[in-house]
């Protein structure tokens, strides 16, 4: 192939991968469901080298899938298995542009981890509060191009409110230089939106301009032990009326979560005495001194203790202690990784409807198998649920994907009457892209095609994924 030949002399022997062996890793999913094939790997350094490369496709009509640090769960950075794609890998752009802590800005390159960007951030004393349990491997451009969400939404907004500007080689192989760092500019379309959440359908993010904040002199966190998800959401509304804009975090994990990290991952430290339904883990920064926080936060405990809405509450009186108790929580994908897998849910529902749509949806489930169990944890604050069904202590879990379809159809026809979405922060990828069909309006996926095919005639970007 004569184009692949101009491709290694763009990338250098070094930026090339040909051979199997050295592709496999970008081949299969961080679930290990989706695998296909490619052409070749290629890893440009600049986004000149990223055009070129777009170019060079562009006129021989080969696809192009684009992945950063591969951690998304629903196949958008997995090739088909055709073997005609070239994976676009952004690792190599990987350097923090630029810091202003005039403009409270960062612009950091495509293939820069989330790590990196928090700590470039910290060592300028501000804050980048995107955080999610991947973000040691997971990268800045998958971060935009599935606009991640992750525990700290409630404060600070999803990928999507953190970005002031992006850089994007189109389909084309031009360069859009959206880097504004611009607050207010009404000038017209909000171009960058389109990218954000795209899952690299419709060009190739190789730079952000981000958000930054002021670091908060205090950080408390509470964990509170409840009877059910009803008092879960009202203590949100208590912490939400007492803390303000200093929320940060509302998680909520079903005890039958924390009994399978206990179970797969060995014993714990234990935060009560007693097993509860229902846990809820708040965590509240700001400005002012520890000690006035701390006492805000024990009359917020104290008054859902009184009202019944909470059995206990532990708060945090070190970071020690923040790190422990955040640590129950960020323990459940590992452990639900460990114990063989589960059929998964990102989910976002009004807060009026979770309650009943959690009790209906499991007891449906039981009516298909009494060996199933639905294992639930989520960002509460923000409506979104991970409504996860994996099987009983002693049930097989392959069970559960065997009845992956039914499951599926039980929790999505839920979610459909209580007017949610099927996909809160992991996008839709190939996992999702033709149930979407059924939750969107014909006139949505008509306008969403006529974007497409603006912006990638050919279809050459990610084809197979979103639409």
């Amino acid at each position: 192939m004569n184009w692949i030949n101009e491709l290694r002399r763009l990338v250098g022997a070094d930026g090339l991968l040909e051979q199997a062996p050295d592709m496999e890793a970008y081949l299969t999913d961080w679930r290990g469901r989706f695998r296909g094939r490619a052409v070749a790997v290629a890893h440009p350094r600049t986004t000149q080298q990223t055009a070129q490369i777009v170019q060079l496709c562009a006129h021989h009509s080969v696809p192009i899938v684009v992945q950063g640090g591969n951690t998304g769960l629903v196949g958008g950075a997995t090739p088909d298995d055709s073997g005609k794609a070239l994976v676009l890998c952004t690792r190599r752009m990987d350097r923090v542009r630029q810091i202003d802590t005039a403009e409270d800005t960062i612009t950091v390159e495509a293939g820069c981890l989330l790590q990196r960007v928090q700590e470039a951030a910290l060592a300028r004393n501000r804050l980048f509060p995107l955080s999610l349990g991947s973000q040691g491997s997971c990268t800045i451009g998958g971060n935009l191009a599935t606009n991640a969400g992750g525990t700290q939404v409630l404060r600070y907004g999803n990928a999507r409110e953190l970005t002031l500007g992006l850089e994007v080689v189109l389909a084309s192989g031009e360069v859009w230089n959206g880097l504004r760092g611009l607050r207010k500019d009404n000038s017209g379309y909000d171009l960058k939106q389109l990218f954000i959440g795209s899952e690299g359908t419709l060009g190739v993010i190789t730079a952000a301009t981000l958000k930054l904040f002021a670091l908060p002199r205090t950080r408390v966190v509470c964990l509170l032990a409840l009877p059910d998800l009803g008092a879960a959401i009202g203590v949100l509304q208590r912490a939400r009326d007492a803390a303000g804009p200093a929320l940060t975090a509302f998680e909520v994990m079903s005890g039958a979560c924390v009994r399978l990290v206990e179970r797969v991952l060995g014993p714990q430290r234990r935060p009560f005495d007693s097993e509860y339904p229902w846990l809820a883990l708040l965590e509240w920064s700001e400005h002012e001194d520890e000690s006035s926080a701390v006492r805000r936060c024990e009359r917020l405990c104290a008054s859902a203790i009184e009202a019944k809405e909470a059995f206990d509450a532990i708060i945090s009186r070190s970071l020690s202690d923040c790190a422990s108790l955040w640590r129950i929580r960020e323990a459940i994908p590992e452990a639900q990784a460990r114990s063989g897998g589960n059929v998964k849910h990102d989910i976002s529902l009004p807060l009026a409807t979770m309650e009943l749509f959690v009790a209906q949806t499991e007891a449906a489930l039981r009516v298909l198998s009494p060996q199933l169990q639905a294992l639930v944890f989520g960002h509460l604050g923000d409506g979104n649920l991970h409504f996860n069904v994996g099987t009983q202590e002693r049930s097989p879990v392959r069970v559960a994907f065997e009845l992956e379809a039914q499951i599926n159809e039980i929790v999505y026809s839920a979610v459909r009457r209580c007017a949610g979405s099927i996909s809160a922060e992991h996008g839709l990828g190939q996992l999702r892209r033709d149930l979407a069909r059924q939750f969107k309006q014909p006139l949505e996926l008509e306008m969403m095609r006529g974007i497409k095919q603006v912006l990638d005639p050919q279809g050459l970007l990610n084809p197979g994924k979103v639409i």
